[in-house]
């Protein structure tokens, strides 16, 4: 991608960097990177580079996967994967077909922008409304040790996920409330939560390479985003020592919805 400058690929860097750092321990983090992409390629490539982001930042998205799996990998709790995977890939199969209606000319390009805007927004609430139950049951005395399942949540958030996944690589918020609300406990939330995604991760490069949003042009990029991606995960338990992370999570949250809204406006 010639059209690509200094500041562009510095900018990609420290998105691929946060997302690693999202997949290693600071959860939430990784929707600004979905931002940045957008708002880079946009810049770059004009209104055509909005959907072209969400290809570039798959592959990335998998090196930090498989970095944190091989760092939970003893903590997944696969009762929950099998129960959301399913639904997941159909979500994934409908966000394929939403999708390529949205490339389907520059207006609809510029209907995708908004609703990726409408999804960072979205997830930001999911993330708020996540804390705030979380120091509800914390602060009632409920048992997170033993997890409470439901089918029907199991499909609810396995469809929309899937189609959040595939239309702007940002369903992490909801993975991670439905778990919450299974009461998983801490290691295994972030294991449960790092396969499911690998896995589903995975499954959306067919769709992608269908789409024309991973090409071979856009993993010349994608490769090189692969070592901030794979050390931000490897380094994030490390870098959470060293900062005020309540801090750091709203600053992220901050710069996340006001990205949303200049996708929206």
């Amino acid at each position: 991608m010639e059209e690509l400058t200094v500041t562009h690929w510095a900018l990609l860097a420290l998105g691929a960097l946060i997302m690693g750092m999202s997949k290693g321990g600071l959860p939430g983090a990784g929707n600004l990177t979905v931002a940045i992409y957008a708002l880079v390629l946009e810049d770059a490539l004009g209104p055509v580079g909005i959907p072209l982001s969400v290809g570039l930042l798959l592959p990335v998205l998998i090196s930090a996967d498989v970095t944190a799996t091989l760092v939970y990998r003893r903590h997944a709790n696969w009762k929950f994967i099998v129960r959301l995977l399913p639904f997941f890939l159909v979500g994934t199969v409908l966000g394929w077909w939403v999708f390529d209606f949205f490339q389907g000319g520059e207006e609809r390009v510029g209907l995708l922008k908004r609703v990726v805007g409408w999804i960072l927004l979205g997830m930001t609430a999911l993330h708020f409304f996540m804390q705030a139950r979380k120091k509800t049951l914390k602060g009632g005395g409920a048992s997170t040790d033993r997890p409470r399942g439901s089918v029907v949540l199991g499909i609810f958030f396995g469809l929309l996920g899937g189609v959040a996944t595939m239309l702007a690589n940002a369903a992490g918020p909801v993975a991670q409330l439905y778990l919450l609300a299974m009461g998983l406990p801490k290691y295994a939330f972030i294991g449960t939560s790092a396969w499911l995604f690998l896995i589903v991760n995975v499954a959306k490069i067919p769709f992608m390479v269908d789409l024309g949003i991973i090409t071979l042009d856009s993993m010349s990029v994608s490769w090189w985003m692969f070592v901030p991606a794979v050390l931000g995960a490897a380094l994030a338990p490390l870098i959470v020592k060293f900062i005020n992370q309540s801090l750091f999570e709203r600053l992220v949250w901050f710069f996340i919805v006001l990205a949303g809204m200049r996708m929206l406006f």
